[in-house]
């Protein structure tokens, strides 16, 4: 049985109301918003009936401390009241209420009332949880293409071993201090973390299209196979746009496709493959390099041996403003110990 809260000074309406209702509905009567407030920290009602004019607090005060509370803000809310201006209606729905009852007050009115818009809250509900599950499987599908295109490209290069999740963690790492920090918070406040974290696995992806000769030489590269090399940002840029083109405009491809595109962009505009500088880059591409070019420095290669952590800091830190955004750098710096702890 549903349970609906009465809140009203007249202790007249209030038995008139739970008469006309306690048939259908575990009714709460109370005479005050204080009372209210105290027996929501037991009972989440289904519904709330609230006078407008009352002492010490009235209904807009009352209904302006629900709705800036997390615990109540769903719950909905009809205004009980004699004023029924033009004014005071329009305030009261801006505020978030879902109806009025005008006193005094029919009770089959009343009873009809509370029967529809608890019955619309239903539909919302019953909609919005088949909407989270859908989208729940939605998620899982993206999760687990990502997955596998990122084992695709992992499996392909035989020469940089658990590379895209290293780099996931590192990424995460970065974002979480920048966003305690401060830096970039006006833009970082503006993305979908879990899906950007995500989306970033898939930064590689344009290797697909590079020769396996190429990709895992045993020796250091030539200059011709370099610039081979270099083409993946481009192509996993073209490869993510395609998807786009065929399924559309999805902001997880969309997080992917400037990570791709971006990440061997350089801060003093020498990078490739657009030669981007400063903050054109995209702020994807500028957190991406530095987690890139961290474990890659770590790793061994067949051409050089990894470097040590103190050492891979130090490089980074010289590149400062060179290849790298200054701000992210003096980010890295501050908890670098937690990606030497990643790395291990």
């Amino acid at each position: 049985m549903k349970t609906i809260f009465i809140v009203d000074d007249n202790s007249s309406n209030l038995l008139v109301a739970e008469e006309v209702l306690s048939d259908h509905y575990e009714v709460i009567t109370m005479l005050s918003v204080a009372i209210m407030f105290d027996l929501l920290n037991d009972v989440i009602p289904d519904l709330i009936l609230l006078d407008i004019m009352m002492p010490e607090v009235d209904g807009f005060a009352a209904l302006r401390h629900l709705k800036a509370n997390t615990e109540y803000a769903e719950i909905p809310v009809m205004f009980l009241t004699s004023k029924s201006d033009a004014a005071t209606e329009a305030r009261a729905f801006e505020m978030g209420v879902v109806d009025f009852i005008s006193k005094p007050f029919s009770g089959p009115v009343l009873l009809n009332r509370i029967k529809k818009h608890l019955a619309i809250e239903d539909l919302i509900r019953e909609r919005t949880e088949m909407l989270r599950h859908r989208t729940g499987k939605l998620l899982r599908l993206q999760n687990s293409m990502t997955s596998v295109l990122a084992t695709m490209v992992e499996s392909r290069d035989k020469l940089t071993g658990k590379h895209i999740e290293r780099t996931a963690e590192y990424i995460k790492l970065l974002i979480y201090a920048m966003l305690k920090k401060g830096i970039y918070q006006e833009e970082l406040s503006e993305w979908n973390i879990s899906v950007a974290l995500s989306a970033a696995r898939l930064h590689d992806l344009g290797k697909i299209a590079v020769t396996d000769l190429i990709l895992n030489k045993p020796d250091e590269l030539s200059a011709d196979e370099f610039e081979v090399i270099k083409s993946h940002a481009a192509e996993g840029e073209r490869i993510i746009d395609d998807i786009i083109n065929e399924s559309g405009n999805e902001e997880f491809l969309q997080y992917a496709k400037l990570c791709a595109g971006s990440h061997h962009e350089r801060w003093d505009g020498t990078g490739y493959p657009r030669g981007l500088a400063g903050t054109e880059i995209p702020l994807h591409g500028r957190i991406m390099a530095i987690a890139d070019v961290y474990d890659a420095l770590v790793s061994d290669r067949p051409y050089k041996k990894a470097f040590s952590h103190e050492r891979a800091a130090e490089i980074i830190l010289e590149n400062k403003g060179k290849q790298f955004d200054p701000e992210i750098v003096d980010i890295f710096l501050e908890i670098r110990g937690l990606f030497e702890e990643a790395s291990s």
